[in-house]
C-alpha cells in the first residue's frame, strides 16, 4: 500500500516539468522568508533563558502561584558586595556606585536597565516602630511572656530600672509615659533577623575576615536572560564599577545574580553556535568538494542547508513566537542531516552518469521519502517531551528536513541538471570498503562466525548496561564557570547563605488559622538552624502575629494594668496620675489588631508581600499595590475558595532530606523544590523516552514488513536497535551517566539508522553508491554532531555524544544489511527451486 502511494507519488512528479516545479520552490522559499521577516518585525525574538527548556510542573493552583511568586522576587536580584580594608572606604564605595547606578535611572526614567538600588533601610526600625507601638499591648517576647505568666513581675521591674540607669538605654520620659516596663523596643529588636550583616550610613556592611564589605542590591527592569536586557545591565554596572575602581583601585568586587549565570550562558552558546556551525559547515563543503570536485554540487549543498534552516526558522517561530539559542546550537546538527538528501542524490548521479537529474530525482525518491518520514517521526518523539526548549528543537529540525527534502523534490531537476566530472576513484574507494565488509559478513554466517558475534555483542552490552547510571539532575543542564559561581559562594556566605530556590509553603483554611500554622513552623526551623541543617529563613510570622498570640499577650499585659500598674509606678519613681491613661489606653487597644492588611501598606511590608497568598488575588495586598515588583499579577486568575498560603524562604540549606524529613508527615506544609521536582520529571520523561524507541521499532518494523517482507525488514530495525544497545553499553563503561537527553539522541539515532538501513536494504545493483553516501552522510553527522560532544553545556554535550556513537555504530553495521539481505534473498530463492 506504501509501495502504492510512492509509485503514484513519483509518477506525478515524472510528468512534472523541472521548470515548474523549481517555480514552486522560489514561491515557497520567498513565502517563507516574508513570513520570518514580519514575524520578527511583531516581536519575535532569541531566547537565552536556561529556564525557558524546562519542563512545566503540574501543581495546585496555590503551589503554582507561590512559586510564580518566589521567580518574581528572586529573579533579576542583582547583588554587589565591595570589599575594603576599611568600614570607611567600603562605605564610600557604596555609596558612589549607588550615585552612578541612580544616576543612570534617573537620566533614563522608566527607562533604567536597574532599578530598586538599595542596600540599608535606615529608617525601616522607624517605620516598624510607628506601625507597632498601638499595638504594644499585645506583643510579648518569649522571656517577657514566661514572667508574667508565672507573676513574676518583679523581673520585668528589674530589666526597666538597669535601662533607666543604662548610658545607652532608649528609655525617654515620653516611652515611660505609654510603655512604663520598657517592653516594646524588646519586641521590636525582634523584628530585625538573626544575620551577620550590620547598617552604617545607610550601606549594609558584613565582615570577611580582615576586610569589610559594603553590599548594595538592584533589581533590572528587564528579565537577566533578554540578551538585550543583559547588554543594557551590565553596561550600568561596568560603568559604575570602573568609577568605583578609579577611585579605589584596590576594592575587591564580589557579584551575584541570574544576570551573571545568564550572560555566561548566553556568550557560551553564541560561541559554540558560531564555533560548531561554522567548523560542521566547513566540514561539509570540504567534504563535498572532495567528493564531487565541482562546484554545483557544492553550491546545491549549500542551498539545501540553506532552505532548510530558512524553512526551520520559519516554524519555529510561527509556533513559538522564540527561537531559543539553545535551539540553534541543537539545529548545527541539521546541516549533517539536511545534506544527506544531496549526498544520496549525487551518488547515484555518479554510479550512472548518463541519468538525467530528474530521472535521478525519481530512482531515489520512494528511499528518500520514507527515510524523511522516519527522521521528521524521530524529531517528533523529541517534541513529545516535557521541555519547551527540545520541542523547538522538534520543530526546528523536522521543518529544516522539510525544507532540504523539497529542494531536492523541487529544485534538483533543473538545477543539477549539468554532468559530474569523472567520479570514479570514491566510488571505488566505497566498492573496496563495502567488499571488505561482504568478505567479513560471509565469516559471521556460519554457524561459528554467528556465535562469536552474538557472544561479543552479549558480553559488551551486559558488561556495560549493567554499569550505566543515570542523572536527572537539572543542574547539570548548564554550570556556570568558576569566575561566576565563586565570587556568588563568597558573596552568599557574607549575607548569612542569602536565599535558595527552595522553600516552604504553608497553606491554611483562614487568614488566623495561617498565621498560627507559620508560628508552629518557626521553632521547628530554628531547631533546623541548630541542627546545622539550615542557614536561615524569612517568614511572616516575625512580623504578623496571629490573633491567638496577640490575646494571648493582650491577657498577659493585664497582669500589669489592672492588677500591679500602682506598684510597677512606684518602683520605677513614675508619677501614679499616669495610672488612668495607661489604664484606658489598654482597655482602648483590646478591639486593635495587627492584620496582614495594614503591614503590607508599610515599605518593609510592601517588600514581604510577595511571601503571602490570599485566596482572592483581588483583596490581597498584592493586587492593593503592596506588591511593587515583579509579583504575580491577576492575570494568573483568582484562587476562588482556594486555601491561604505562606511562603516561608530558606536560606543556606545544608541538609536538604532532613529539612524535607521535618515536614514530611504535615500535610499544611510542603517544602517546594523545583529543581528536585524537575528532576524527578526528568526521570519520567527519561523512561518514556526510550519505551517511545521500542515502540517506535516495533512501528517501523511493521511498516518495513509491507515492503520488505518480515526477515529483511527485521534486519533493517535490528540495525538502529543493535546501534542503541552499544551506544548504551558504551556509555555505561566510559561512566557516562544516563540522562532525558542520551534517550532523546537515541531516538534520532534511530532516525537516521533507520535511513542508512534503508537505503542498504533497497540499493540492489547500487551498492557502491549506497556505501559513498552513507560514508558522506555519516561523516557529515559526525562533523555535526561529533562537535556538539565539545559543548561546555552538559545537555548538548551528553545529546552529541550520543549521537556520534550511536552514528558511528550504526555506519558499521548498516552495511551488513546489504550482505544479509541478499543472502536471505539467495536461501529464499534456493529453498522455492528445492521445493
Amino acid at each position: 500500500m506504501a509501495s502504492n502511494f510512492a509509485a503514484r507519488a513519483n509518477q506525478a512528479l515524472m510528468q512534472s516539468s523541472p521548470q515548474w516545479r523549481l517555480v514552486v520552490w522560489l514561491l515557497l522559499m520567498l513565502s517563507a522568508s516574508l513570513w520570518t521577516l514580519q514575524l520578527w518585525q511583531n516581536g519575535a525574538r532569541v531566547q537565552s533563558d536556561i529556564l525557558a527548556m524546562l519542563p512545566h510542573l503540574q501543581q495546585d493552583k496555590l503551589t503554582e502561584r507561590a512559586l510564580n511568586q518566589v521567580e518574581a522576587t528572586l529573579a533579576d536580584q542583582v547583588y554587589i558586595a565591595l570589599v575594603a580594608k576599611d568600614e570607611t572606604k567600603a562605605i564610600a564605595a557604596a555609596k558612589l556606585l549607588m550615585q552612578k547606578l541612580e544616576a543612570d535611572l534617573v537620566a533614563r526614567g522608566k527607562q533604567g536597565a536597574l532599578t530598586d538600588i538599595r542596600s540599608a533601610d535606615m529608617q525601616l526600625g522607624e517605620a516598624l516602630g510607628q506601625f507597632y507601638f498601638p499595638h504594644r499591648f499585645k506583643l510579648l517576647t518569649a522571656p517577657q511572656a514566661e514572667a508574667l505568666a508565672s507573676q513574676n513581675i518583679e523581673s520585668l521591674i528589674e530589666a526597666a530600672t538597669a535601662q533607666l540607669y543604662n548610658a545607652f538605654s532608649y528609655a525617654n520620659s515620653n516611652l515611660l509615659a505609654q510603655d512604663p516596663l520598657l517592653l516594646f523596643p524588646a519586641n521590636l529588636l525582634t523584628l530585625a533577623p538573626s544575620s551577620k550583616v550590620r547598617a552604617s550610613q545607610g550601606i549594609l556592611l558584613a565582615n570577611q575576615g580582615d576586610n569589610v564589605a559594603a553590599v548594595v542590591m538592584a533589581k533590572g527592569r528587564e528579565s537577566a536572560f533578554n540578551p538585550n536586557a543583559q547588554l543594557a545591565q551590565m553596561t550600568v554596572l561596568t560603568q559604575g564599577l570602573d568609577a568605583v575602581k578609579q577611585s579605589y583601585p584596590d576594592i575587591t568586587v564580589l557579584k551575584a545574580g541570574a544576570l551573571f549565570h545568564a550572560l555566561a550562558a548566553t556568550q557560551t552558546a553564541k560561541s559554540e553556535i558560531s564555533i560548531l556551525g561554522l567548523a560542521s559547515l566547513l566540514g561539509v563543503i570540504a567534504l563535498v568538494w572532495l567528493a564531487f570536485r565541482s562546484v554545483m554540487p557544492l553550491l546545491l549543498a549549500i542551498v539545501t542547508i540553506s532552505s532548510g534552516l530558512l524553512l526551520a526558522v520559519t516554524f519555529t517561530l510561527s509556533v513559538f513566537g522564540e527561537l531559543h539559542l539553545l535551539t540553534l546550537v541543537f539545529g548545527t546538527s541539521l546541516i549533517g542531516i539536511a545534506i544527506d538528501y544531496s549526498f544520496h542524490f549525487y551518488c547515484e548521479r555518479l554510479s550512472n552518469t548518463e541519468r538525467s537529474a530528474k530521472a535521478t530525482v525519481a530512482y531515489i525518491f520512494p528511499t528518500v521519502t520514507l527515510a524523511f518520514i522516519t527522521s521528521a517521526l524521530a524529531y517528533v518523539g523529541i517534541g513529545l517531551a516535557p521541555f519547551p526548549g527540545m520541542q523547538q528543537v522538534a520543530i526546528f529540525c523536522a521543518a529544516g528536513l522539510l525544507g532540504a527534502y523539497l529542494t531536492l523534490i523541487l529544485a534538483y531537476p533543473l538545477l543539477a541538471g549539468s554532468r559530474l566530472p569523472e567520479g570514479s576513484r570514491p566510488l571505488a574507494l566505497a566498492g573496496t570498503y563495502l567488499a571488505c565488509l561482504t568478505q567479513l559478513s560471509k565469516r559471521f554466517t556460519t554457524p561459528l562466525g554467528m556465535g562469536m558475534f552474538a557472544l561479543v555483542i552479549l558480553i559488551w552490552c551486559l558488561g556495560g548496561i549493567t554499569k550505566l547510571t543515570v542523572d536527572d539532575d537539572i543542574r547539570h543542564l548548564q554550570q556556570s564557570p568558576a569566575s561566576v559561581t565563586r565570587p556568588e559562594n563568597q558573596l552568599r556566605q557574607l549575607l548569612s547563605g542569602g536565599t535558595d530556590n527552595q522553600f516552604l509553603l504553608v497553606r491554611a483554611p483562614s487568614e488566623e488559622a495561617l498565621l498560627q500554622q507559620l508560628e508552629r513552623v518557626s521553632p521547628m526551623l530554628n531547631a533546623a538552624i541548630a541542627n546545622q541543617e539550615l542557614g536561615n529563613y524569612v517568614s511572616l510570622s516575625r512580623y504578623l502575629p496571629s490573633h491567638q498570640k496577640q490575646d494571648t499577650a493582650y491577657r498577659l499585659q493585664g497582669e500589669i494594668y489592672q492588677t500591679q500598674l500602682e506598684q510597677v509606678l512606684t518602683s520605677l519613681g513614675l508619677d501614679e496620675n499616669l495610672k488612668p491613661e495607661l489604664q484606658a489606653a489598654y482597655l482602648a487597644a483590646k478591639t486593635e489588631y495587627i492584620t496582614p492588611a495594614a503591614f503590607f501598606t508599610l515599605g518593609a511590608g510592601k517588600q514581604l508581600a510577595p511571601l503571602w497568598l490570599a485566596p482572592n488575588e483581588a483583596n490581597s495586598p498584592v493586587s492593593n499595590g503592596a506588591l511593587n515588583d515583579g509579583g504575580v499579577s491577576a492575570e494568573h486568575g483568582a484562587d476562588q475558595g482556594a486555601d491561604y498560603g505562606a511562603i516561608v524562604l530558606l536560606g543556606g540549606i545544608q541538609q536538604i532530606d532532613t529539612l524535607k524529613a521535618r515536614f514530611a508527615h504535615d500535610e499544611s506544609v510542603q517544602l517546594i523544590d523545583k529543581v528536585a521536582d524537575i528532576s524527578a520529571v526528568m526521570g519520567h520523561y527519561r523512561l518514556l523516552t526510550l519505551k517511545l524507541l521500542a515502540l517506535a521499532l516495533g512501528i517501523a518494523l511493521l511498516l518495513f514488513s509491507l515492503n520488505f517482507g518480515f526477515k529483511n525488514a527485521a534486519v533493517v530495525v535490528a540495525v538502529p536497535a543493535l546501534a542503541a544497545l552499544l551506544t548504551l553499553a558504551t556509555l555505561g563503561l566510559t561512566g557516562s551517566p544516563l540522562s532525558l537527553f542520551h534517550a532523546l539522541a537515541l531516538i534520532l539515532v534511530f532516525g537516521i539508522g533507520i535511513d542508512y538501513s534503508l537505503f542498504f536494504a533497497s540499493a540492489q545493483n547500487h551498492g557502491k553508491a549506497v556505501m559513498m553516501a552513507v560514508f558522506m552522510s555519516a561523516c557529515s553527522t559526525l562533523l555535526a554532531f561529533g562537535l556538539l560532544a565539545f559543548s561546555q553545556t552538559q545537555a548538548i554535550h551528553y545529546f552529541g555524544l550520543t549521537l556520534s556513537l550511536g552514528i558511528g555504530f550504526t555506519f558499521l553495521l548498516s552495511p551488513l544489511i546489504l550482505t544479509t539481505t541478499l543472502a536471505l534473498t539467495t536461501n529464499q530463492l534456493l529453498t522455492t527451486k528445492k521445493s
